[in-house]
C-alpha cells in the first residue's frame, strides 16, 4: 500500500516528449519546456502520459525521458510518471524502472487489451500499490483503455490507501461531478484533478483540486492564472481565462486531415515549435507532423490569443 500520500494540487501539466528530425528524445527542447512551464507557475508535472506520446515508447525511451525530466526539474516541483502499460506484471516492471528516480509517484491506468471488470481492476490497482511505497494517481482515459473507471471504486480505493487521487480525462462530467460529491462526502481522501482542458471552470465549482490540460503545454500561466483565480473565488476571472484557453484549443481543430494525437498533441507541438521552444514538431512513428496551411491556422491562433509575442504567456 501507499504510505504518506502526497496531496497534489493545481496545475499539473502532463509533459510532451520533443523529437529530433530523426525520431530522438530532443534533450534540449524538453529542458525548455520544462523552463517555460515552472517560469509559468505550475505546481508539479506529469511526465509519460498520453499528452507524451507514452504508448509508442519502449523501456529504454521511458528511462531517457525520466532521466531528462527529473534532472532539468531538479527536485523544484514534484514529478509523477506513468507506469502505463496492457497488464499488471508490465506496470509493476516500469514502476521497478522508475523507483531510481525522483518521483512522487505514479500514474497508472485500469489493465487493457485483454477484457477486464471490476474485479480484475480492483487487484491490478491494489497489486502495482503493493510493489511501492510511492502514491498512485488512478488515471481515467477510457477513450485509451475501453473501460471507465466508477466512482464508487475509486472513492473505496482512496479510501483503503491504495490511491491518492485521480486525474480524471474521461470526459464525463456527470461521473466527475458524482466522484466530487461523494469524495466531498467521504472527508475528501482523494485529490482529483482534471483533464479536460476547455471545462477546468466546471471541474473547480464540481470540486476539483487542480487540472493536468496537455495544453498547458503551450500556456501554463494561463491554467496557473484560472487556477489562482478559483482558489480566491474570483469565478468571472476564472470564466475570462477559460474563455480565452477554449480560444487556444482551437488550435487542435485545425489538422483537419489528422485524428487522436496527431491531431491533438501535434498541434501542441506545432504552437511550441512556432513559440520556438521545440525545434521540430515530429511526432512519434507511425504519425506524422501537421504542415501546410494547418501551421498558419495555428500560428493565427497563437496571436489572437496573445502568446506569439509573450505578453500573456508570462504574466
Amino acid at each position: 500500500m501507499t504510505t504518506a500520500p502526497t496531496a497534489l494540487t493545481g496545475v499539473v501539466p502532463p509533459l510532451l516528449t520533443p523529437l529530433t528530425a530523426e525520431g530522438e528524445v530532443d534533450v534540449p527542447s524538453l529542458e525548455r519546456l520544462i523552463g517555460r512551464l515552472l517560469d509559468g507557475g505550475v505546481d508539479a508535472l506529469f511526465a509519460l502520459g498520453s499528452s507524451g506520446e507514452v504508448a509508442f515508447w519502449d523501456d529504454a525511451r521511458r528511462e531517457t525521458i525520466l532521466e531528462a525530466v527529473t534532472g532539468a526539474v531538479a527536485g523544484q516541483v514534484p514529478v509523477i510518471a506513468g507506469v502505463i502499460d496492457m497488464q499488471t506484471d508490465r506496470v509493476m516492471q516500469h514502476v521497478r524502472a522508475a523507483e531510481r528516480f525522483d518521483l512522487a509517484g505514479y500514474v497508472v491506468t485500469a489493465p487493457f487489451y485483454a477484457i477486464t471488470g471490476s474485479e480484475e481492476i480492483d487487484a491490478h490497482f491494489r497489486a502495482v500499490a503493493a510493489a511501492t511505497e510511492r502514491p498512485l494517481w488512478a488515471y481515467d482515459i477510457p477513450v485509451c483503455v475501453h473501460t471507465k473507471l466508477s466512482p464508487a471504486q475509486l472513492l473505496r480505493l482512496g479510501q483503503e490507501g491504495v490511491i491518492t487521487g485521480v486525474k480524471d480525462s474521461s470526459g464525463d462530467d456527470v461521473s466527475f461531478r458524482r466522484l466530487a460529491s461523494a469524495n466531498r462526502a467521504a472527508g475528501s481522501p482523494l485529490t482529483l484533478l482534471t483533464g479536460h482542458e476547455v471545462v477546468v471552470d466546471g471541474a473547480y465549482l464540481a470540486g476539483a483540486d487542480g487540472s493536468v490540460p496537455g495544453l498547458g503545454n503551450v500556456d501554463p500561466a494561463g491554467y496557473v492564472r484560472m487556477h489562482r483565480a478559483a482558489q480566491a473565488g474570483d469565478w468571472e476571472q476564472v470564466r475570462a481565462e477559460q474563455d480565452r484557453l477554449a480560444a487556444l484549443f482551437e488550435i487542435v481543430f485545425q489538422p483537419t486531415d489528422k485524428v487522436g494525437p496527431a491531431a491533438g498533441v501535434g498541434a501542441f507541438k506545432t504552437a511550441l515549435r512556432e513559440l520556438g521552444v521545440f525545434s521540430t514538431n515530429s511526432m512519434a512513428v507511425p504519425m506524422s507532423p501537421i504542415e501546410g496551411a494547418a501551421v498558419d491556422r495555428i500560428r493565427g491562433i497563437l496571436a489572437d490569443v496573445d502568446l506569439l509575442d509573450g505578453t500573456v504567456a508570462g504574466a
